[in-house]
C-alpha cells in the first residue's frame, strides 16, 4: 500500500470515529495532492490534461483553506457573478467527488441517511449534507444554487439552512427566453449581486464582471476548437479529465487562468498523432471511479471520449454590456433546463458538429430527469443511424453500481462498433 493510500485509509478510519475533528486531515490531503500533482503529474495522460487536473486540485484546495474565500453552490451556479467579488464557486458535486476521493461518500450517505434524509436523494447531495451534518466539513457564509435541471437543489440547500443555518439564494430558472423571462432572471441576479455585497462586506465592480463575460465568450470559442481537434488527434486522458474540464466550464469559466490552460491544450493537441479508434460523446454525469469505464476510457488508443455534453451545455454568446441579461439567457439556454426534447435536440446537433461514431449516456442513479429522458435522445439518434449505449449506476455511491453488469454491456456495445468499422472497412 502506497503512502497515499495509507494515508486515505488513516482519514476515512479518523472521520468515522471523530468526523468533527476530520477536517484538517481532509485539506492537508487536499493540499499534499496539490502538490503532487504539481511537480509529479500523470506519466499517461497528455500535457493540457496533467495542468488540467493540477488546476482543479489546486482551486479546491487553495479555496477550502479560506473560509470567507468561496460560497457554496450548485453546478449552475453564476460563477462568473461570484467571481467578480474575488470569491470562488465550490459546487456541491464537486465537493463530494473530491471527499470520495477518501471513500468516505458511502459514510457520509448513510450519515444522511440516519438524520432522516430519504434514500431516493441523488447520492451527490446525500453526500454534501452527511458531510455537513456529520461536522466534518464546516460551514460557509452563504449559498447560491438554481432551479436548473435538478429537483433536489431546492430541497438539499432549503434543508441546510433550516438545519444548519446557511443562508442562500434559489435562483428560479424560466424554461422559456422571451423578455419577460429574461428580465425576471437578470433581476434575481441582481438582487443576488446585493446580497453577496452585504455579506462579504465586498462592493459589486461592474466592469469585472463585464471583464469575466469577454474571457467566457473566447474561452467557449477555444473550447470548441479543442473538441474538434480531439475527434482528429489521440489526447490520452482518463475518464477523470473529462470531469475535471466539465468541473473548469463551471467553476473556473471568465477567468484568465482557464483560457490560458484551454490555449495551450489547443496547441498541444496538434503535436499529438492521428487518432484512429472510435470516438465517444458522453451524455450526463461521469461515474469515474468505476473500473471497467477507466479500463476502456483512460488512455485507450481504441476508444476516445471526445467531449461531454454539461461541458458544452452552453453556447450563448454573451454581451458584456448587459451582464445580467447575457447571464440571464445563457442559463435558460442551458441544454438542461427545460424538456427532454430541448436536450435531446442540442445534442443531436452536437453529434452534427463533432461527428462521434457512438454516444454513451450514463443515467445516474435517482436523477429522474436523465433516467426518464434518454430513450427519447437514443430514438432521435437512431433516426440519425447514430448507436447510443445507456448505461444505469451511480456517479458517486459504488454501492449502487455493478461492475460486472457495466462491463458485459459495454464490452458487448464497443465489439459492436468494431465489427461495424471492420465491415465498412471490408466494403471499401
Amino acid at each position: 500500500m502506497s503512502i497515499a493510500e495509507q494515508y486515505i485509509q488513516y482519514v476515512k478510519d479518523k472521520t468515522a470515529e471523530h468526523p468533527e475533528q476530520s477536517w484538517n486531515k481532509i485539506l492537508l490531503g487536499f493540499q499534499a495532492n496539490k502538490y503532487r500533482l504539481k511537480f509529479l503529474p500523470e506519466k499517461d495522460i497528455s500535457r493540457g490534461y496533467q495542468r488540467l487536473e493540477s488546476m482543479m486540485m489546486s482551486f479546491v484546495a487553495d479555496a477550502l483553506s479560506h473560509r470567507d474565500s468561496y460560497v457554496w453552490g450548485n453546478i449552475f451556479a453564476p460563477c462568473e457573478l461570484i467571481g467578480s467579488f474575488g470569491l470562488a464557486t465550490l459546487s456541491i458535486e464537486c465537493l463530494s467527488c473530491f471527499l470520495s476521493g477518501y471513500h468516505l461518500e458511502d459514510y457520509f450517505i448513510d450519515y444522511a441517511q440516519t438524520e432522516g434524509i430519504a434514500p431516493t436523494l441523488c447520492s451527490y447531495h446525500k453526500t454534501f449534507i452527511g458531510a455537513i451534518e456529520s461536522g466534518a466539513v464546516p460551514l460557509p457564509r452563504y449559498a447560491v444554487t438554481t432551479s436548473l435541471s435538478c429537483d433536489g437543489n431546492l430541497n438539499t440547500f432549503r434543508y441546510l439552512d433550516k438545519k444548519r443555518g446557511i443562508p442562500f439564494t434559489l435562483l428560479d430558472i424560466p424554461y422559456e427566453a422571451d423578455d419577460g423571462s429574461v428580465d425576471y432572471l437578470a433581476a434575481q441576479l441582481e438582487e443576488l449581486a446585493n446580497r453577496l455585497e452585504n455579506v462579504f462586506h465586498k462592493p459589486f465592480r461592474i466592469e469585472k464582471l463585464q471583464q469575466s463575460l469577454q474571457i467566457e465568450n473566447e474561452t467557449r470559442k477555444e473550447l470548441w476548437k479543442f473538441f474538434r481537434l480531439q475527434s482528429r488527434h489521440y489526447y490520452p486522458g482518463k475518464l477523470v479529465s473529462s470531469l475535471y474540464l466539465m468541473m473548469g466550464m463551471h467553476l473556473l469559466i471568465g477567468t484568465q487562468e482557464f483560457l490560458d490552460l484551454v490555449r495551450f491544450m489547443v496547441e498541444d493537441i496538434q503535436t499529438y498523432p492521428e487518432f484512429k479508434g472510435k470516438k465517444i460523446l458522453w451524455v450526463h454525469l461521469l461515474p469515474f471511479y468505476q473500473e471497467s469505464l477507466q479500463k476502456y476510457f483512460n488512455a485507450n488508443e481504441k476508444y476516445q471520449i471526445i467531449a461531454s455534453d454539461i461541458s458544452l451545455d452552453s453556447a450563448e454568446e454573451l454581451d458584456a454590456s448587459r451582464p445580467f441579461h447575457s447571464l440571464a439567457r445563457k442559463l435558460i439556454h442551458n441544454l438542461y433546463n427545460g424538456s427532454y426534447s430541448h436536450k435531446a435536440e442540442i445534442i443531436s446537433r452536437l453529434t452534427d458538429e463533432l461527428h462521434p461514431d457512438a454516444v454513451i449516456q450514463f443515467c445516474h442513479w435517482g436523477c429522474k430527469q436523465s433516467s426518464g429522458g434518454s430513450i427519447l435522445l437514443k430514438e432521435r439518434l437512431q433516426e440519425k443511424g447514430l448507436p447510443m449505449l445507456i448505461l444505469d449506476g451511480d456517479g458517486i455511491d459504488k454501492r449502487n453500481s455493478h461492475d460486472g453488469q457495466m462491463k458485459t454491456r459495454l464490452e458487448a456495445f464497443l465489439e459492436m462498433l468494431d465489427e461495424a468499422k471492420a465491415g465498412q472497412e471490408e466494403t471499401c
